[in-house]
């Protein structure tokens, strides 16, 4: 492949290959973000694959050179932990961040690329009874209509805005409240699928729940009772495409984990291959639209695969890491350290 592999790891930043995963490099020293960091997620800018985010033990890091050279982005939640990310790819001006533990969890919006900072509502609860501090997993925007963005806690519920973040409302409730709606308050990923129809896919820590009413209604699978395996930690979709993988784990971390692919807007799924058992759930999918069939997938417990065939079968790199977090790639080269004179 041409360009770079980001993985963020649980205490040792953001490692990243240029050269097809042959070799692997640090954060190098001085940065804004340390080589040795926090980081729980990754966003690749739609418009400008050089730069990248990634949020950290020390807020939001930038990098405009693919992942070798790094700042800080100076915003409200500077030294919070940041979980999640989300780039709006009609407007990558606009950006919603999602804190949590050990922060507390709050949802903040940029709209001129970083310059200036709105603390969101709502206002989310300390504490919680399932992780103890919420953290915000999950955010996105809905590119199809262009107006409406998700964001999902663990825990605290699936949350929606029509008006691109002034106001929410929160989604989910108990099947008796719900009865056709999100019934788990643990929510993990959520996406947008184009279709037609417009398809919403949100997933809890032990179901996935479908919606092509645009949320009015949903449709649950249990995933111990469909596949077995119950942990259920990640959604991603195949960019361009209604294609969507399926990540699920038998814990956290877990010891084994199963990948799906849908092509039918989530109504079936077939499994992939993997050429080695995996140690443990898979944590992270890692996708861009300059290759939708080159896939990466991270484990908890530091293997990274590799698919190039839209994630129907995987082969497990040799380079092993630290506790993954996230995975991406980019076209964009990151240079060596040396490359740059100081």
């Amino acid at each position: 492949m041409q360009g770079t592999i980001l993985v963020a790891t649980a205490g040792q930043g953001v490692l990243r290959s240029s050269d097809d995963g042959s070799s692997w490099l640090r954060i190098p020293l001085d940065q804004g973000l340390e080589f040795d960091a926090v980081v729980r997620t990754l966003a690749v800018h739609p418009a400008r694959p050089e730069t990248v985010f990634a949020g950290a033990d020390a807020g939001l890091g930038r990098s405009d050179d693919a992942g070798t050279h790094w700042t800080r982005v100076d915003t409200p939640f500077n030294d919070r932990q940041v979980w999640s990310i989300a780039i709006d790819p009609n407007d990558p001006d606009s950006m919603i961040v999602g804190t949590g533990a050990p922060s507390r969890a709050v949802l903040y919006r940029t709209t001129d690329g970083g310059a200036a900072w709105d603390m969101l509502p709502p206002e989310l609860p300390e504490h919680c009874a399932g992780v103890s501090k919420p953290r915000i997993l999950t955010a996105v925007y809905d590119h199809v209509d262009a107006e409406s963005v998700w964001f999902g806690v663990e825990e605290g519920g699936l949350w929606r805005s029509r008006d691109r973040g002034d106001t929410w409302e929160r989604t989910d409730g108990t099947p008796r409240e719900l009865p056709h709606g999100v019934t788990n308050s643990d929510v993990h990923c959520m996406l947008v699928l184009d279709g037609p129809p417009k398809t919403l896919v949100c997933a809890v820590v032990n179901a996935l729940f479908v919606s092509q009413d645009d949320g009015a209604t949903w449709t649950r699978t249990d995933t111990r009772a469909t596949w077995g395996i119950y942990y259920t930690r990640l959604v991603a979709r195949l960019p361009g495409s209604n294609t969507v993988l399926l990540g699920i784990g038998d814990g956290t971390p877990g010891t084994k984990t199963r990948i799906f692919r849908s092509d039918d807007l989530a109504a079936t799924w077939s499994e992939a291959t993997l050429d080695v058992p995996a140690n443990s759930t898979v944590w992270a999918f890692g996708t861009h639209p300059a290759d939708p069939q080159l896939v990466f997938a991270g484990t908890k417990y530091g293997h990274l695969f590799r698919s190039a065939d839209g994630g129907r079968s995987f082969t497990k790199e040799w380079r092993e890491f630290p506790e993954i977090t996230d995975v991406a790639w980019t076209p964009a080269v990151a240079p060596a350290p040396s490359a740059f004179h100081h």
